[in-house]
């Protein structure tokens, strides 16, 4: 199944309680929503995505185990964005000190936040323009550092707030910058045939 787009809006305005309680008695899908109130529906990734999501964020969360910076998040956490929509990466990280910024109601749920730093990782049956789109939802939302990764096309999209994003091609590494100080993410076997 590939993802599908609901556009509920106007006839149908959804709470931040109501898309919760859909996300949580539908737990065989994904959703996201859009500022706008698009309901997106995603079905579980395949075998080798994920095992390359799960490789990702091994290496994200071993390197955060050791500087104990922040806190590691997988693809089945959604975050409220502040402008409205609710996103779920591959892979995120907060600072330690936004994160305890909120309280633990607003962490139980959705998190009202941006995360400093996600992960997309591109399945070999998501629209590449759409994962663009909501990267750049990430930066207009506060996001400081964000990396679209696609296997398929061996490239690296680099997505920092206040910048246009960059593309590598076929890169061996990529590095966390300042914002994941002295954590390099070796892409060696993320751009294995899939």
């Amino acid at each position: 199944m590939s993802t599908i787009t609901l556009n509920l809006s106007p006839t149908i305005l959804l709470t931040d309680n109501q898309f919760y309680e859909i996300c949580q008695n539908n737990r065989d899908l994904r959703f996201e929503r859009t500022a706008s109130g698009a309901l997106i529906i995603m079905s579980p990734t395949g075998g080798e995505s994920g095992l390359k999501e799960a490789n990702i964020i091994t290496d994200l969360n071993n390197w955060n185990r050791q500087k104990k910076l922040g806190v590691v998040f997988s693809s089945s956490t959604g975050f409220k964005l502040p402008k409205g929509g609710d996103r779920s990466p591959d892979a995120a990280w907060i600072s330690r000190e936004r994160w305890q910024s909120l309280s633990l109601t607003e962490r139980k749920k959705f998190p009202p936040i941006c995360p400093d730093f996600v992960i997309e990782l591109r399945s070999q049956t998501d629209d590449l323009e759409e994962l663009q789109e909501k990267m750049q939802e990430y930066i207009d939302n506060g996001l400081r550092l964000g990396w679209l990764i696609d296997p398929q096309n061996r490239t690296v999209e680099i997505y920092r707030l206040g910048q246009a994003a960059e593309l590598l091609y076929s890169p061996f590494t990529v590095s966390g910058e300042d914002v994941l100080p002295d954590f390099v993410l070796d892409l060696t076997s993320i751009f294995l045939e899939e």
